[in-house]
């Protein structure tokens, strides 16, 4: 190869993105991302979609929040905004129950570093500011965890991930946000896993006062577009008195990109972001499916799915020690225990996209996003079924076939 050497095209196939997320993009955003014209991005009608957003993302969040919008990227720019009113010495309790909040973790303890603790180790720093409480892998945080954490420490600020899909565990916002608001701490909370799949408002956890999500989870939109973040006053107080550790995601200059100067709904954005009218295209299409569907029915046919999944690869002998309605997290028989990366690798391979746990212990995870259909859950569970019996199980898949039949009539007739 040199440095002049042209690749033929990039051709990518088709495959079932069965895993934590990204999940499968709605054809109706791929259709809206394709057919946007070719526009600059102070367009009038890109501008007028960023303002349906804005107001769409509000009703999917649950809130009256002024300053909520979408930050530009995926999940970890909606996160690096979120986390960007910590400052040095800032003290801070975290909660790190799996591998993304314990990456959270990390990036606290950067945000929260003196210069002195980030200059002894900047990629890991061990700030004195921060008191990380580790919750075994597999375990969700409780009430009693949170409340002991809270009431000894009493941070500034306390944070904790809604749903952790790298063990597939939901954890406690409501105790998180009881006891923010009884020490006077200010929540939060990374819920890239959970908005636009579970059934929350979050107005309803005032001790909240920083949320972020992601684009290609439960919102059904293509990754790299816009990551829902939403903030109270009392969050955007603080950054008016200290300042943003940031530059590229500043919720402050990022909200007025979004017309949202100075507290209040303005007609135009004011602050300068060269971004993508296709983008914009996209995420306006994934919330308007999202609102027509509903949160509440959303999240209630994530439930059905996910139980009637669970209970197919329950009898192929599997234990399913994750809680979430989007994904499964499951040990393999005890057989062919060591082998699950060989196991996924090779549903990989035949273009079904199901993926390890990326820290100890090594599982296995399924998952569902936007593919809440009987054919949909059908076809992952027989894929499953079979790369089972590929590695030398016996699993019955007409019994399995017979099982899903059954269940997904029973949910017909009721």
């Amino acid at each position: 190869m040199n440095a002049h050497t042209v690749f033929p095209p990039l051709d990518i196939p088709e495959t079932i993105a069965a895993g934590p997320g990204p999940g499968q993009t709605d054809t109706r955003v791929l259709a809206r991302f394709a057919g946007a014209g070719l526009a600059d991005h102070m367009q009038a009608d890109v501008l007028r979609g960023m303002i349906e957003c804005k107001h769409m993302l509000r009703t999917l969040w649950g809130t009256a929040n002024t300053y909520t919008f979408g930050v530009a990227g995926t999940g970890f720019s909606g996160l690096d905004a979120m986390f960007s009113a910590v400052q040095p010495g800032d003290t801070v309790v975290a909660f790190v129950n799996g591998t993304f909040s314990g990456i959270d973790g990390q990036t606290l303890r950067m945000k929260a570093a003196t210069a002195e603790e980030l200059a002894a180790d900047p990629l890991n720093p061990q700030a004195t500011s921060v008191v990380t409480i580790d919750v075994p892998h597999g375990t969700s945080v409780t009430r009693d965890v949170i409340e002991a954490a809270l009431t000894e420490h009493k941070p500034k600020w306390a944070f904790m991930a809604h749903w952790e899909t790298g063990s597939g565990r939901i954890n406690d916002i409501r105790a998180l946000s009881d006891f923010c608001e009884a020490t006077e701490a200010m929540g939060l909370v990374d819920a890239v896993s959970s908005l636009g799949v579970s059934d929350f408002a979050i107005d309803d956890y005032p001790g909240i006062v920083g949320w972020a999500s992601c684009p290609q989870k439960g919102v059904a939109c293509l990754p790299l577009t816009y990551a829902p973040v939403s903030f109270s006053d009392r969050y955007i107080d603080v950054l008016k008195a200290t300042g943003a550790r940031t530059y590229a995601h500043h919720p402050i200059l990022e909200a007025r990109h979004w017309a949202i100067i100075d507290g209040q709904d303005a007609e135009k954005g004011i602050y300068h972001r060269t971004h993508s009218g296709y983008a914009v295209a996209a995420f306006h299409e994934a919330l308007r499916i999202a609102l027509e569907v509903g949160v509440a029915n959303r999240a209630a046919e994530y439930t059905r799915h996910e139980a009637i999944l669970r209970e197919a690869v329950t009898l192929m002998g599997c234990d399913v020690t994750s809680d979430m309605t989007s994904l499964l997290v499951l040990d393999l028989p005890t057989t062919f225990k060591g082998r699950e990366m060989e196991l996924v690798q090779a549903c990989r391979a035949q273009g079904f996209g199901i993926w390890p746990t990326l820290s100890e212990p090594v599982q296995v995870r399924v998952g569902i996003l936007n593919l809440l259909s009987e054919r949909a859950i059908t076809d992952i569970a027989l894929r499953f079924g079979q790369a089972l019996n590929d590695l030398g199980a016996h699993v019955d898949l007409t019994e399995i076939e017979t099982l899903l039949s059954n269940r997904y009539s029973q949910a017909l007739a009721a």
